[in-house]
């Protein structure tokens, strides 16, 4: 049998009428930038995540980029975060003139390891991005307490765990401002590219309206120079369909996460450390093997989906050579990188399905 690692089209055919419709109400109003169905997402997505603003821009790095300009972060300014990540993650830190200051990660949920992170606060240190990666969150009420000592600011890049949720708090609503992806292959996903920050300081808020139209408070009149990062009516017709669903679709993620653990339990791999004290979205299931291309190629030959998250970890990115990194710097995200894979896992993923995956690497591990 055929098994994407994803499968949007099985999605979409759920709710075809719904974001048909969607799509016909956005082109019979003819307001495409900057319209009602944006402004309805935005306190849709505040009030979900228990927030007071919400600022819908055209993509998730942007959500990144801007959110760090409404910290005034730039050159001679250091932002520290994970390895192991997206480029998006580090690249609009270096974007803005700023050092990207990686930090090794906790070897059972592959966030960042808070252990370490106070030692590489210097002077220079503006803000830190946790990144709550593969759709678990970091402890971001200790990240606050460590910012909070040093009069650092802290961006939740939220862009794998919408609905996950740490001691009952939403991912992207503790720290001074969260972002959001909304790339057609995360938890909501646009048909396109989309993104949003959300945050409890309606300055910023402000601020950040205003960078995303070129720096206009007014039209034609321009405070700053800003960018054009807008998310447009149809993206946001479309993602309030699918976001009615989303809690529905997380917990299917979920249960496909269980059942992978109870049929993968006791073979030679390293599933998925969870964090008794979050609740994850599982974006994606991503086990460590030392046998990893014997497994992908054999679930390839079935027709079986998989991918490599991710196979060169930031601080060693040709990009990023000037920052002075070398091999064993991060010897733990290093190590993941050379063992990490990703098995489908998406809310229409069958049991049967599930069950002629875990047959597949039975087989290729005895």
């Amino acid at each position: 049998m055929s098994i994407p690692l994803l499968d949007l089209k099985a999605q979409y055919l759920t709710i075809k009428d719904d974001i048909d419709q969607a799509i016909q109400r956005v082109l019979d109003s003819s307001k495409f930038v900057l319209g009602p169905e944006m402004r309805a997402f935005e306190e849709e997505m505040a009030a979900y995540c228990g927030v007071k603003e919400a600022v819908a821009v055209g993509n998730g790095t942007d959500a990144l980029l801007l959110a760090l300009r409404g910290f005034d972060v730039g050159p001679g300014d250091e932002v520290i975060t994970t390895p192991f990540t997206f480029f998006a993650s580090a690249e609009t830190i270096a974007a803005l003139g700023a050092t990207p200051v990686f930090v090794d990660i906790d070897p059972v949920t592959l966030n960042m390891d808070l252990d370490q992170l106070e030692s590489k606060i210097t002077p220079r240190t503006k803000a830190i991005i946790p990144v709550h990666i593969f759709g678990q969150m970091v402890d971001v009420e200790r990240v606050m307490e460590i910012a909070a000592r040093h009069d650092l600011k802290v961006l939740e890049d939220s862009a794998q765990a919408i609905g996950a949720n740490y001691r009952g708090r939403k991912a992207a609503s503790i720290g001074h401002a969260g972002t959001f992806s909304f790339f057609p292959t995360k938890n909501l996903g646009a048909y396109g590219d989309a993104g949003m920050i959300v945050t409890d300081d309606e300055a910023l808020a402000a601020h950040l309206r205003m960078l995303r139209f070129h720096g206009c408070q007014t039209k034609y009149y321009h405070d700053e120079i800003g960018y054009n990062s807008r998310m447009d009516e149809l993206q946001a017709a479309i993602l309030r369909v699918k976001f009615k669903h989303i809690d529905e679709w997380n917990a299917a993620r979920r249960e496909k996460g269980r059942i992978y653990n109870e049929l993968l339990a006791g073979l030679p791999l390293t599933l998925p450390g969870i964090d008794p004290e979050g609740t994850p979205v599982f974006h994606l299931y991503v086990l460590r093997t030392e046998k990893r291309e014997e497994l992908m190629a054999a679930l390839k030959e079935q027709g079986i989906g998989t991918a490599i998250y991710y196979p060169v970890p930031l601080h060693l990115q040709r990009a990023f050579r000037d920052l002075g990194y070398n091999e064993g710097d991060l010897p733990v995200a290093e190590k993941a990188c050379s063992q990490a894979m990703a098995l489908p896992c998406f809310p229409e993923l069958t049991l049967e399905q599930q069950k002629e995956i875990v047959s597949v690497i039975k087989k290729v591990l005895k």
